[in-house]
């Protein structure tokens, strides 16, 4: 016996099918944690900038 045939509109059932509605879960990766990349970002640019400040007080 053979399969029904399905309509080409839809999709055939299969067994272990991930069709159901289900919620992603949330991928922030690097951005998970976006104060910290903030704050390292700031501190490199003051200890950057600070470096010219003492380059100029030193002449």
């Amino acid at each position: 016996m053979t399969e029904p045939l399905v309509p080409p509109e839809e999709t055939p059932p299969a067994e272990g099918s991930t069709a159901e509605v289900h919620e992603e879960p949330r991928d922030g990766g690097i951005w998970e944690h976006p104060w910290f990349w903030l704050g390292i970002i700031a501190l490199g640019a003051v200890l950057f900038g600070a470096f010219f400040v003492f380059r100029m007080i030193d002449l």
